[in-house]
């Protein structure tokens, strides 16, 4: 019914606090300099969290004014007019609250996995996996 509420209050959040963190880059000039290690800004990072949010809550709000549970005038969501505002607010406490933990997870894994990345394009522009061609790149 309004599940799709609360990864768009996140989204809402995370947009915000990006540009914060982004104007803070900015300030500093390492926003969008251009440097030798291929390292992504922490405004970058949470710009995939952001789209992952808006794109997640924009397809959860299609699918709902497609079954007819959002429309177009007041109150926009049928389950207050039916006086159902209890089982809304359940649903968002439990379905929305998991879709955007979830989502928050995956990008937390991207995240990490974006982090060993850097990590080991660091080691390698440093020379020190001059032996890592024995053992298939394992040494």
């Amino acid at each position: 019914m309004a599940c799709f509420t609360v990864p768009a209050a996140e989204a809402i959040i995370t947009t915000i606090a990006g540009k914060v963190i982004k104007s803070k880059e900015l300030k500093k000039g390492t926003a969008s300099s251009e440097s030798e290690s291929p390292k992504f800004k922490l405004s970058e990072k949470i710009g995939w969290l952001n789209k992952m949010l808006w794109g997640g809550s924009a397809l959860l709000a299609f699918e709902h004014v497609w079954h007819g549970e959002v429309v177009p005038f007041f109150p926009f969501l049928t389950a207050v007019k039916d006086g159902e505002a209890s089982e809304m607010l359940h649903e968002m406490a439990t379905a929305g609250v998991c879709m955007a933990l979830l989502v928050t997870a995956v990008w937390g894994v991207m995240v990490a996995v974006s982090g060993l990345m850097e990590k080991y394009a660091d080691k390698k522009s440093d020379g020190s996996m001059a032996g890592a061609s024995m053992a298939g790149g394992l040494a």
